[in-house]
């Protein structure tokens, strides 16, 4: 009887180690979501903080909002239009730049190039598919008073109008935090090989800064092979320009190798994701970025 005895207590063991490490495994996942916590293993992440309140976010996801919401400030919108605009994406495309959808619908907010929205091209340009929509909804009379979701519908004309609702706290935090209210309030921690380094990421980049932004004055030199921008913001620490442009750099990180961002005495890294004070940051004139260099 010894063999079998011993061969069952193996068998037990084996179970109670599969069970152990499947709660273990339920464990990382539920503390990643309740927490603030990183979980290195998982994957790169972003965040936006406002009023308390985070909003969580894969970081090609957080590229589009800080497009979206920068395509409102170009235009001299309120927040208001960015966040009504921020809930319609995270609706319907869930801040993803889709190639396809309901019938010919495309990008981040699933327009219809056969409804006049533009060509498919066009469309999955984010820049361009923001400004469409804002050009829409500022022709709705009353908009800034109305509900998120109708101001959102009748722009969209969609058959669930009342789903845009449901994001209206995210894209409230989201378009706050990108816009520059509140200090440190976007970060992304990044493990993954950027999409680009070197001076072609950093030509682009400031291209991309343009195109978003506006023409700040931006001064390009290098560290070595470390391509540095030195973007000029002025307005003190407060400024809402300067934490814009700085948050709209972490939130174009993932994409150009951006690896540091400092203003106003604190300073962003990829590998650390988080905004800590350090005396070697610039102060509030301008926003320092450092890059990834070419290998």
């Amino acid at each position: 009887m010894l063999p079998e005895r011993r061969g069952g207590r193996m068998r037990k063991a084996a179970v109670l180690a599969v069970v152990l490490i499947a709660l273990a495994a339920v464990s990382v996942v539920g503390v990643s979501r309740l927490t603030k916590l990183h979980v290195p293993f998982l994957s790169d992440t972003c965040r936006s903080y406002a009023a308390d309140k985070v909003v969580r976010l894969a970081p090609d996801q957080l590229t589009h909002a800080a497009t979206i919401v920068a395509a409102a400030v170009r235009r001299d919108l309120p927040e208001r239009a960015a966040a009504i605009a921020l809930a319609t994406a995270f609706q319907e495309s869930k801040l993803r730049n889709l190639t396809t959808g309901d019938r010919d619908s495309v990008g981040l907010f699933q327009q219809r190039p056969s409804q006049g929205w533009g060509t498919p091209e066009q469309l999955q340009d984010p820049r361009y598919a923001a400004g469409e929509f804002y050009e829409h909804l500022v022709k709705v009379p009353g908009w800034q008073k109305m509900r998120l979701t109708d101001a959102a519908q009748a722009v969209q004309r969609s058959a669930h109008p009342e789903l845009y609702q449901k994001w209206e706290a995210d894209a409230t935090t989201l378009a706050a935090a990108l816009l520059g209210d509140e200090a440190g309030a976007v970060t992304c921690q990044l493990r993954r090989p950027p999409d680009r380094v070197g001076p072609e990421a950093s030509t682009a980049l400031v291209g991309e800064l343009a195109a978003d932004l506006g023409k700040l004055t931006v001064n390009p030199t290098v560290d070595g092979d470390v391509p540095i921008l030195t973007v000029a913001v002025g307005g003190g620490s407060k400024s809402r320009l300067g934490w814009q442009s700085a948050h709209w750099f972490v939130a174009k990180a993932h994409e150009y190798g951006v690896r540091r961002v400092a203003f106003a005495g604190d300073v962003w890294t990829a590998d650390s994701g988080k905004w800590q004070r350090d005396k070697s940051a610039p102060g509030d004139s301008y926003v320092e970025v450092r890059m990834a260099a070419a290998s």
